[in-house]
């Protein structure tokens, strides 16, 4: 039967809008990212031309996957940049089709130089070997050059799509609901101060907010502003403890549900630090573990001795945990030992140095 004969289509007009139905193909996908630091990039400029150095294995999509890192090029002609390249780690599967984009990122963890594949392009990756990634990632010398690069550590980020599997299926009518948007009110009503019924005074600038919306994230501003404390009455209160661009992130979170942006004096690490012991004083829980988050993902030789302390300080577990993990890597005790961050935690929290031999101990 021919495949333009007429008789072989169905004419959709003829019928009803109530009686039609419908289906859909749909390409099952799951998009997640990993970040890989290089940390002492100065030490890794000696290996060669055509040498590389493997990521840690991470899954995405089903899948095991690990990136190389070419300190001076993939090949002989890429000498003078900086190859990163993604490769499937799995022998148990035949290939994985897949789209991705490999970013540089700044100190706030933001993609300021990304390379990514076609949008209609799908990349197969199999277990014989066969990978993807970018030879000219990013010229040496501009890395060097550039404030992506401190303490010797900089960070690139894999954006990876895998697709799973393609099905179809029946497609019922609904009312499409848009994604609520309170938070967008919420933050509009911060930015503005309309209908505020306290202000706080915090290194000398003025914040106004609302109580109730205060009381409503915060414990603790709960019993400050409703209870029976002396602030349930204030209508102006004075902070002295605290930064006021830490204040006002604080405020911006209990408002917007997100982090603001940061300053341009900011660093999304000193930032993070700051609003933990914030969170944790106000009994913020989300906010502390997304602090928490961050702080794991930016340890470094030169603040890994001061978040321990917070770490300590403060109940973070997992960030203690991704401490201890950094400081018994070969080499980085040793550099962070001669840092001032290190006398201060021998200082504020010398049971953790306990901790500290007990796991260095063989």
């Amino acid at each position: 039967m021919s495949t333009s004969s007429p008789s072989a289509v169905g004419n959709i007009d003829g019928g009803s809008a109530s009686s039609l139905t419908a289906s859909a193909i749909v390409a099952q996908a799951v998009s997640r990212s990993h970040v890989l630091k290089i940390d002492g990039y100065s030490l890794t400029k000696g290996l060669g031309n055509g040498k590389f150095i493997k990521s840690e294995s991470f899954h995405i999509g089903g899948h095991r996957w690990f990136m190389q890192y070419y300190p001076n090029g993939r090949c002989s002609d890429d000498a003078g940049w900086i190859s990163i390249v993604l490769h499937l780690d799995q022998t148990d599967v035949k290939e994985v089709k897949a789209q991705f984009n490999i970013s540089l990122l700044d100190q706030h963890g933001k993609a300021v130089k990304s390379h990514s594949t076609s949008s209609q392009l799908l990349c197969d990756f199999k277990a014989t070997g066969e990978k993807w990634g970018y030879n000219e990632f990013i010229k040496s010398n501009e890395l060097e050059e550039s404030a992506y690069l401190k303490d010797d550590v900089f960070r690139v980020r894999c954006d990876l799509t895998v697709v799973k599997e393609i099905v179809t299926e029946l497609i019922t009518p609904a009312v499409i609901v848009p994604p609520s948007d309170i938070h967008h009110h919420l933050a509009h009503l911060f930015s503005v101060g309309e209908g505020s019924d306290v202000t706080f005074e915090v290194g000398g600038q003025m914040f106004p907010a609302h109580r109730y919306i205060l009381a409503a994230r915060s414990s603790v501003f709960r019993a400050e502003l409703l209870g029976p404390m002396k602030e349930n009455t204030a209508t102006h209160i004075q902070i002295s403890d605290m930064e006021a661009r830490v204040f006002r992130a604080l405020l911006h979170f209990i408002y917007a549900d997100s982090l603001p942006e940061m300053d341009e004096n900011d660093t999304a690490a000193a930032m993070a630090q700051h609003l933990l012991v914030a969170a944790d004083r106000y009994n913020m829980e989300r906010l502390r573990l997304i602090c928490e988050e961050k702080l794991c993902n930016y340890l470094c030789k030169s603040t890994v001795a001061t978040t321990l302390v917070l770490a300590e300080q403060h109940g973070c577990s997992a960030l203690k945990n991704a401490c201890f993990k950094f400081l018994t890597c070969p080499g980085n005790l040793k550099a962070v030992m001669a840092s001032e961050g290190f006398q201060h935690l021998r200082t504020s929290c010398p049971s953790v140095l306990d901790e500290l031999v007990a796991k260095l101990a063989p």
